[in-house]
């Protein structure tokens, strides 16, 4: 293995690897990783510190440096080690590497949010989509621009002021979100996952800090899952809604980044044409809320753009 680097330094990025590793570590037990555990109690959750240096062929004074912030760029060999050790998968693997690439080029500045503007022809896109539930939004998943079964398939969402609209307050805070999502928990995870993700690498954005500060405060369970430090990605799924207009129907979803709007990011759910759940997309095109003005309706964000 290569010699182990002593470069401190990175700030708050330092701070995060040490969250991340800590994290990973507590919820890794010794049975995981082939460790035999003797008679007593442990005091720490998930393997000790000297455990996982142990494992990883490092000395237990520079792990300490690590997990604590102080040494924030160590070596590639290091960091494989490390992941072999925690039993990484490949994303989280990737996501420790990007956490040290963010550290050794960590500047105090915050940067720029994305736009918010959602070009013509993608509201165009949006309408061409009809029945199918279609929608943009925001890297911190705030609501952008919809068609009708878009913003209808979230029941209860269209009760909220636009400014409000955000998937990841939805399922936190909304009444509704419990009963439409027969697998809320799973759904809850995987949002936070993403949102972890996006926000280590961009700690001091604006648009993130806002939103994570808001659910750490109103909402335990965002709370406790932000504290596990999950960031597996999410992956093409079927999602059953329990819809209180349509009834139970059950859609294969697909996302995507958009070309030349960094940050943004278009959801789109499907059904099979001649199937009782492609019938209820086309009943819930056809009843939800079709405003006189659909331009402000399709992207109540243009009100708020940034420069």
């Amino acid at each position: 293995m290569a010699p182990e680097r002593t470069t401190s330094g990175g700030g708050s990025s330092g701070l995060e690897l040490g969250r991340f590793l800590r994290a990973r570590r507590t919820q890794t037990t010794p049975e995981q990783v082939g460790l035999t555990v003797g008679a007593g109690l442990r005091r720490t959750p998930g393997l000790r510190r000297e455990e996982l240096a142990t494992l990883a062929g490092i000395s237990i004074d520079y792990y300490v440096r690590l997990e604590r912030g102080k040494e924030t760029r160590p070596s590639p060999s290091v960091l494989d080690a490390l992941a072999r050790a925690l039993h990484l998968d490949d994303q989280e693997h990737h996501h420790l590497r990007e956490l040290v690439a963010r550290a050794a080029r960590y500047a105090p500045e915050p940067p720029p949010a994305p736009s918010r503007t959602v070009r013509p022809h993608l509201k165009l896109l949006l309408e061409s989509m009809r029945p199918n539930p279609a929608y943009i939004v925001s890297r911190s998943m705030d609501f952008l621009a919809w068609n009708p079964g878009g913003l209808a398939l979230y029941a209860g969402l269209d009760e909220w002021p636009a400014k409000q609209r955000n998937l990841a307050r939805y399922l936190f805070l909304h009444p509704t979100a419990r009963t439409l999502f027969p697998d809320w928990d799973n759904q809850v995870r995987t949002c936070v996952s993403r949102l972890r993700a996006i926000a280590d690498t961009a700690p001091d954005a604006p648009d993130l800090t806002q939103l994570v500060g808001e659910l750490l405060l109103k909402s335990p369970d965002f709370a406790k899952l932000w504290e596990r430090y999950d960031v597996t990605g999410r992956k093409p799924v079927r999602k059953t809604f329990h819809h209180p207009h349509v009834g139970t129907i059950t859609l294969t979803g697909q996302a995507m980044e958009l070309e030349g709007t960094p940050g943004q990011r278009l959801g789109v759910y499907v059904a099979e044409p001649g199937t009782p759940d492609h019938d209820a997309l086309l009943l819930l095109d056809m009843t939800a809320p079709q405003p006189a003005s659909r331009g402000a309706e399709m992207n109540p964000g243009q009100s708020r753009q940034q420069p």
